[in-house]
Formats: structure tokens, C-alpha cells, sequence
């Protein structure tokens, strides 16, 4: 087997699995599982009738590159979204979800030839880029996210030499699990240093359609490509239905940007096995080309925030996220496994331990302290959860 995989450190749910073993939640609670992010809104009913409509493509072999109908969908939501004009014959590639998609650019990316291959990663970060750099055969380098540093990642304190080994920047904006939007000038900054070095940008925006004020979407990086007055060379932007529509089950997604990349991606693509159930196309392009229920579903989330937020703010310390559907909130005491196990103990209420999804690097994991909840459930569950919180941090 691939000695790689020996590298792998265990996903942040076997480690929250691991913590709470041979730990009895209060049986007079009903459980409110807040740890992982998972949309639990109702998929859209033409969503699920446009997947039973189309199963008359089961009967037919894929295309890896994805329908003519999908590829102009999503451009035109690209268009609508984020005013750019991308050739979806050359600039768009369906996926089976950003996830997948992820872990797999990486290994079309990295250039194995190269005896020091660097990713960048903010930290903390989405597991998928760090396995996946491994698997490349590269190393992770991490760019601590912290309260003082606003949330951002910091570029200039990279070294310069290293800048020479980096391929492959993820960055995830709105960010998982801090909420936070990068700005204009941090992408022009990114854009400067991707021109100098050479290295490819992965734009991780799956969490892109869940803000809190219709009219004011995210910065994304293809919108802030253009008012930079540049190309997409270099840069590639992967998004999903998953969050936007509520369909985690359907594994649907979209590359879009450099069209050598992807050019080179699809080759990969080709022989990895990666082509989408027609069905599966046919549903997308429906919901792709839908804003009403996105809307209905930002306003479930607004509802949601503008309720727990005030429960919350005297029991826990926290920043109001820019944009997505997480808290990362700082716990009394400072031990965030502590803090999840009891509070699963006593309140039966599930929260993810920040500091497994961050690394150590300068002598600091910046997830320490922190929790990570995913205000995923319905209302009522939150209200819930959030007045167990305030009761377990009073008591």
C-alpha cells in the first residue's frame, strides 16, 4: 500500500468519536447534534422531482466533462453571481461535490519531479486539503488563522525561499469554521504572489451562498479577479450545491477558472472515474438555475444566528461570522475536548473541539480554545442547544 497514507492523521469526527467513548449523555435530553455541517433544511421538492424525473439516464454512460445543459447553467449562475463571463466549454467542470473535487486537483497539481513540494493551507482548515497534499506527495505549510490576525491569513509571514517550493494554495471564503470573507486586497496580495512563483490558487467557496444580508454576497475570487482587472490564470474556484440547496446527498459541484487547469484536470478526470450520474446532471442544472429557495434557505440561517447569537454572547466569546453557517466561539477555561465532552455528558449536545481541525505550527494550535457549532438544525433545535449551552457554561 501506498506508505503515504501512513501520514493521514484521523478525521476531526473518529477523533470526537474517540473522545467521547464510554461517555453516557444525559438519556432526559433529547440529542442536538451541532458538530458537523450538514445542512438539515428540507431539500427543495423540485430538486427531489427533478432527480425521480431523470432516472431514465441511469441507462447511459457519462461524459467526464459534464452536459452541454450543466456547463451552461453554471456559467450562467456564475454570470448572475458573480458578474464573469466564463466559456463553458473550456472554464467549467462539473464534480461530484467540492470535496472530492479538492483532494483530486491536488494530484493532477503537484509537479512530483520537484524535490520540495510546499501547499499552503490556512489553519485552522478543511482536512481534505491536507490529506491531499500528503497523498501528493507534498508537504503542508499552515498560516495560523487567530483573533488577533483578524481570522486572515497572514501571506507575509511566509518566508520568501519557501515561496520558491509552494505549487498549491487552498484557501476556503468564506472560511470553515471561522465565517470570515477575504477581502479585495488580500486576493490582490495572493493574485501578486501566484504571478511571482508560479503556484495555482484553489478556491474553496462552498459555503459562498450562506450570508446574512440579501444584496451583499461574499467576495468571491473570480468577482475579485475581474475588478483587479486580470485574468483567471492560476486560479481555480470550486463551489456545491450541497450547502446553497441542501442536497449533501446528491454530490454535486463545479470547477471553474483557468482553462489549462482545468484542461489538465479533465485529462486526470478521464481516467480517475470521476463522470457524474446523468440523472444527477439533470437535477443540478434544474437547481443551479433556481435563487428562490437559496433565499428562503439564507433567510432560515438569518433567523437562526439573529436568535442563538444574543443567547449565547454572555456564555461564550465570539465574533459574528461574515458569512456561512458556523460560531467558532472561544470556551471558558481554554480546553475545547474538555468543554465538548462535558457538554455532551451533561446536555447531550454535540460540538467539534477546534483544536481538531488545526495543526500545531509555530508552537501554536490555533483551533485550541475554540469550538466549532454548526447552526445546521431547525430553530427550535438551536434555541434548544443554545439554552443548554448558556446553562452548562452558568453552571
Amino acid at each position: 500500500m501506498n506508505p503515504r497514507l501512513n501520514q493521514l492523521q484521523p478525521y476531526p469526527f473518529q477523533k470526537l468519536r474517540e473522545l467521547f467513548a464510554g461517555v453516557t449523555p444525559n438519556p432526559e435530553l433529547a440529542p442536538v447534534n451541532l458538530s458537523i455541517g450538514e445542512p438539515k433544511h428540507p431539500t427543495p421538492a423540485f430538486i427531489r422531482e427533478a432527480l425521480t424525473a431523470n432516472l431514465s439516464g441511469l441507462a447511459n454512460y457519462p461524459i467526464t466533462q459534464g452536459s452541454d445543459a450543466l456547463r451552461g447553467a453554471i456559467a450562467a449562475w456564475c454570470d448572475r453571481r458573480y458578474g464573469v463571463s466564463l466559456d463553458p466549454a473550456t472554464q467549467i467542470l462539473p464534480v461530484n461535490g467540492s470535496r472530492e473535487a479538492l483532494f483530486a486537483f491536488a494530484q493532477a497539481a503537484i509537479d512530483p519531479s520537484k524535490h520540495v513540494k510546499r501547499v499552503l493551507s490556512p489553519n485552522p482548515f478543511y482536512q481534505i486539503y491536507e490529506g491531499a497534499a500528503l497523498l501528493a506527495g507534498a508537504k503542508p505549510y499552515f498560516l495560523n488563522t487567530l483573533p488577533d490576525n483578524g481570522y486572515r491569513c497572514d501571506f507575509a509571514t511566509v518566508p520568501e525561499d519557501l515561496w520558491e517550493t509552494v505549487q498549491l494554495v487552498y484557501v476556503c471564503s468564506p472560511g470553515n469554521p471561522t465565517g470570515k470573507v477575504m477581502d479585495l486586497e488580500e486576493w490582490r496580495t495572493l493574485f501578486a504572489l501566484a504571478d511571482r512563483h508560479g503556484f495555482v490558487i484553489a478556491s474553496d467557496e462552498c459555503y459562498s451562498e450562506i450570508y446574512f444580508e440579501e444584496g451583499q454576497a461574499p467576495l468571491g475570487a473570480l468577482t475579485a479577479a475581474k475588478q483587479l482587472g486580470r485574468d483567471f490564470a492560476r486560479l481555480v474556484v470550486f463551489n456545491s450545491l450541497s450547502k446553497r440547496s441542501n442536497v449533501p446527498g446528491l454530490r454535486s459541484g463545479f470547477v471553474a477558472g483557468d482553462a489549462e487547469a482545468i484542461k489538465q484536470f479533465l485529462l486526470y478526470r478521464t481516467y480517475h472515474g470521476s463522470a457524474m450520474n446523468p440523472a444527477i446532471q439533470a437535477t443540478s442544472t434544474v437547481a443551479w438555475q433556481d435563487e428562490e429557495h437559496v433565499i428562503e434557505n439564507r433567510r432560515q440561517y438569518r433567523e437562526k444566528f439573529a436568535t442563538v447569537m444574543p443567547m449565547l454572547k454572555d456564555a461564550l466569546e465570539f465574533d459574528a461570522p461574515d458569512a456561512a453557517f458556523y460560531l467558532w466561539a472561544k470556551v471558558p477555561g481554554g480546553d475545547d475536548a474538555a468543554f465538548a465532552r462535558e457538554l455532551y455528558r451533561e446536555k447531550h449536545v454535540t460540538v467539534l473541539p477546534g483544536s481538531f481541525l488545526a495543526r500545531e505550527a509555530g508552537g501554536v494550535n490555533p483551533g485550541r480554545g475554540f469550538v466549532r457549532i454548526a447552526l445546521v438544525d431547525g430553530l427550535e433545535p438551536c434555541i434548544e442547544a443554545a439554552q443548554r449551552i448558556v446553562d452548562f457554561v452558568n453552571r
